[in-house]
């Protein structure tokens, strides 16, 4: 019989306040703060200090890498990790589009100044413009060699243009009306990580790892001529360029540039290093310029009665002037501004740093005399660094993590931090029996001891003189045991004692007997009967002796790197150990016998569990997955994947009806049991499909990749062709292809549907009583009277995401486009879904032309479509532009009641309906 298990599967995360590979914003109104949280983007009341939302996609694993707000204000574009961007709708909370067409990690993002456009630039080096409106790729822009830090678009005055910047030292201007770039500009002799337009789009600034901000002047003038009208420079004799180095000031920091922007009035400009700093500068004005110019000559006439520079100039130095320095409590990741003044003319930065906290600042806007304060700090629910130790209360109501200065105790139920204490660096913890105090052990040996109810450390003792690994509580629950790097394992019981202080009785713990090794100490397990304690050792040995006498029992010899974690099943017949060395070991606790030794994980294990009751046992590695084991058949369950970085500590359920991980990346993931049963050959399965799939992607990647991009062929030499500038939007993924077999079974299932009607048209007879042929039991499922295979096709079409259709088109071979296109004819003559068909119709053209012309079969039935499509597309025109006359009539309307009081009190009211009806007349 084969033996079932049940499945755990993610429940929460939580711990995450801002991760750090991407940027964080305001919401428009500026009373929230969008945050990435690993895989999510999480929204924050700035007031409350409290989580509002979060954006979780239930498909998406990869971490978040950038935001950026549209100018539609609703909407919120997110990047990811794996190169796909996700456009969230902020009053709803919900995901509308999905895009994917980078292969690497999503760096930077614009929207045009109406927000129907997003470029993307990522990893991979490439660019790629989409339409928000039709929800598709539109085309894809290659021309750096490094990862892309920056984008803008350029929209005034009629112009198309995007800028970009790169780790290659380039600027690079590109015309999105012809798709290529036609500026390209050294900026920096080293990577340019930062780039923004100011508001007025005239000027451009770039920031890089030197310690200078470049400025350049954008010519609207020469961009929105372009390339038909050049004009030459009359002082350099070459072609006008579009953008002109203007001049460059000095940072403070020597770090590289993080985050660099302009505030949205366009007066002030913000750049933060790879440092705790913000460094804000002011745009000068006109009437400020020539005012310190002029107090500059009054100070220099004062030293001199000779003025010799009565006719300077101003300098971009005193353009752009430094304002003030906002100092951060740690390594700043990103800031952005709020977008409108404060009432007192100051003005709000939020910062997100480096260790999982926000800080919002306010800031004076006439000089560097005023202050700069802090007004806001969201930290409460989350570690400042790595999570390394959790514990659970014998109730499995509470949660206690541990990290280097704090640690805070959750309520599972709402998984809200209900405390937060100042500790050393927390290595151990256990909550104490009764569940009102808790106990630590610190990397600099203490043993302290805290109250919950009253969020205080009642005792702190010195109980080692190394760093404590290991601490647990004893079976009788009267006391508990310690292993530190000093070499000792120390006992110890629980008594209450009188505080000197207040004279109340307080709890403490009485050290009893001490048991010394011959190594530093790593970790200490009792047996449930408490009748053995086991002990590893950094000799990668573990040794176990009896409890009451601390004779020795057994050594457990095998791992070749030191044993980090073990424990001791609950029946007290099995101990296993986790090493650094990737394998767990198996034990019998009776004879000392390794039952199984197995290759576990990819790198050391951190710690492991068993499930009470059970032979199940829980692993976590710095290899960022969670492994589920059956001791019994030796077998791995189940992974659960989710983290983002080392996985350090796990807590088990007291019946395995959850678990709880903590990492290096801060977060905290729940996984609870479910009903659902679990199969180990579907899983393997599953794995293999999934390896298979993954690999498939990836060599059809490689064979795709142009010649000259540095890719060998089997002979070992390069291929050598030119790589094109502009290529396809899209990327193939599962999605495309499973998209793909889903159009090829419409068309499959029409053709066999056109085929059984052929059929019965050719058996009819007149009187004849011929049956009609049954229907496709697809089409019958779908309960639509009278629909036909052409329309089935149209409608699983419909079904596809709109940004993965063409490349689910690709997907087809010939002869299935074919049969197609004769349903493209039938959906054009019909009038179904014009706008989706045209799309699809002049995709395949542009793919497979060269075959289509080949084939004259195809002659009747493109010059069918040609014919149609033309009508259909006058008759889709017409309305547009009948539509867009009347919106125009009731603009106008609109704006002639709207100024309809300003009129001169003479005018009568008829003058002003003679008026009206003139606008109406001309139209």
């Amino acid at each position: 019989m084969v033996k079932t298990y049940l499945r755990y599967v993610k429940d929460s995360c939580f711990g995450v306040i801002a991760s750090g590979n991407s940027n964080s914003v305001y919401n428009e109104e500026g009373t929230h703060i969008i945050t990435p949280s690993l895989e999510d983007a999480k929204v924050w009341n700035i007031r409350t200090g409290l989580e509002t939302a979060c954006w979780h996609d239930v498909d998406n694993k990869a971490e978040v890498t950038a935001i950026l707000k549209s100018p539609n204000k609703d909407d919120y574009a997110v990047g990811y990790s794996d190169g796909s961007i996700r456009i969230w709708k902020y009053s709803t909370n919900s995901l509308i589009i999905t895009f994917n067409g980078h292969k690497s990690a999503v760096t930077s993002l614009a929207f045009n100044n109406t927000g129907s456009y997003l470029a993307s630039g990522s990893r991979d080096t490439d660019l790629i413009v989409w339409d928000v409106i039709s929800e598709q790729g539109l085309y894809r822009l290659k021309g750096h060699k490094d990862q892309i830090t920056g984008l803008k678009f350029l929209n005034l005055n009629g112009a198309n243009h995007l800028i970009s910047v790169s780790k290659d030292t380039l600027i690079k201007l590109w015309d999105l009306t012809t798709q290529h770039c036609i500026e390209t500009l050294i900026g920096h002799r080293s990577e340019i990580w930062g780039l923004d337009v100011n508001k007025d789009e005239n000027l451009i600034v770039t920031g890089a790892l030197d310690q200078e901000l470049k400025f350049w002047d954008i010519d609207t003038e020469t961009l929105v001529k372009g390339l038909d009208n050049l004009e030459i420079d009359a002082e350099t004799e070459t072609l006008k360029k579009a953008i002109k180095y203007r001049g460059s000031i000095a940072r403070a920091s020597k770090e590289r540039v993080g985050t660099l922007k302009f505030h949205p009035s366009g007066r002030y400009l913000g750049c933060q290093g790879a440092d705790r700093n913000i460094e804000l500068f002011k745009v000068q004005t006109e009437e400020e310029i020539k005012k310190k110019i002029a107090r500059r000559k009054r100070r220099q006439r004062e030293k001199s009665k000779k003025n010799k520079n009565e006719n300077e100039k101003p300098t971009f130095a005193d353009e752009v002037v430094a304002l003030t320095l906002i100092k951060a409590s740690s390594k700043i990741k990103s800031f952005d501004f709020k977008n409108s003044l404060n009432k007192d003319g100051s003005f709000n930065i939020m910062a997100a740093l480096s260790n999982n906290s926000i800080e919002v600042y306010t800031s004076g806007l006439q000089s560097a005399e005023q202050p700069t304060v802090q007004n806001a700090v969201i930290d409460l629910h989350g570690h400042r660094s790595d999570i390394r130790t959790l514990a659970l209360s014998s109730d499995d109501e509470m949660l206690l993590s541990g990290s280097n200065n704090a640690i805070k105790i959750w309520n599972l139920h709402t998984k809200q931090c209900i405390r937060t204490l100042d500790s050393g660096y927390a290595l151990c913890s256990a909550f104490v029996p009764g569940n009102k105090h808790v106990i630590v052990g610190t990397k600099t040996g203490q043993l302290e001891i805290y109250d919950i109810s009253s969020s205080s450390l009642i005792e702190s003792i010195d109980a080692h003189d190394g760093a404590i690994w290991s601490l647990q509580i004893r079976p009788d629950k009267k006391g508990f045991v310690t292993g530190s790097a000093d070499k000792d394992v120390k006992f110890w019981d629980f008594q209450l004692v009188e505080d000197e202080k207040t004279g109340m009785r307080r709890l403490s713990a009485i050290h009893m007997r001490t048991l010394r090794m011959s190594d530093d100490v790593l970790c200490v397990r009792y047996s449930q009967n408490q009748k053995l304690i086991a002990i590893s050792l950094l000799d990668c040995t573990v040794k176990v002796f009896y409890h009451d006498t601390l004779k020795f029992f057994l050594s457990l010899y095998g791992h070749k790197l030191p044993v980090l974690s073990m424990d001791i099943s609950s029946d007290n017949t099995l101990i296993a150990t986790a090493s650094a060395d990737k394998s767990i070991k198996l034990w019998g606790l009776d004879f000392g016998d390794c039952h199984k030794s197995i290759f576990a994980h990819q790198d050391s294990i951190m710690q492991c569990q068993f499930v009470w009751g059970t032979h199940y046992l829980f692993t976590v590695s710095k290899d960022k997955i969670v492994k589920y084991w059956d001791c019994d058949k030796f077998e791995n369950i189940q992974k659960l994947e989710g983290h983002h970085s080392e996985v350090w500590a796990i807590a088990v359920g007291k019946y395995g009806n959850f678990v709880v991980t903590g990492s290096h990346d801060r977060s905290i993931r729940i996984w609870t049991k479910t009903e659902e049963p679990l199969f180990l050959e579907e899983e393997r399965d599953k794995e293999y499909e999934q390896m298979y799939n993954e690999n498939a992607i990836n060599d059809e990647d490689r064979n795709n990749l142009p010649i000259g991009s540095g890719v060998e062929n089997e002979n070992g030499e390069k291929m050598e062709t030119e790589v094109q500038e502009v290529g396809s939007a899209g990327k193939k993924t599962m999605e495309t292809l499973k998209a793909g077999e889903t159009i090829l079974e419409a068309i499959e299932i029409y053709e066999d549907e056109k085929g059984k009607m052929e059929e019965y048209e050719q058996k009819i007879t007149p009187g004849g009583n011929v049956p009609k042929p049954a229907r496709n039991p697809y089409i019958l499922a779908l309960n639509i009277p009278d629909i036909t295979p052409e329309e089935y096709v149209l409608r699983e079409i419909k079904s596809i995401k709109s940004s993965e259709l063409e490349e689910a088109l690709l997907v087809l071979p010939f002869s299935k486009v074919i049969m197609l296109f004769e349903s493209i004819a039938f959906w054009i003559e019909k009038g179904l879904e014009i706008k989706l068909t045209c799309r699809i119709l002049f995709f395949l053209l542009k793919v497979h032309q060269n075959q289509l012309t080949a084939t004259k079969t195809m002659m009747v039935t493109l010059n069918r479509i040609k014919v149609a499509t033309k009508k259909n597309i006058q008759k889709q025109k017409n309305t547009i532009g009948f539509n867009l006359a009347a919106l125009k009539q009731l603009k106008e309307e609109y704006d002639l009641e709207r100024s309809a009081e300003f009129f001169d009190n003479e005018e009568s009211e008829e003058t002003t309906t003679k008026k009206r009806k003139h606008i109406v007349v001309s139209q």
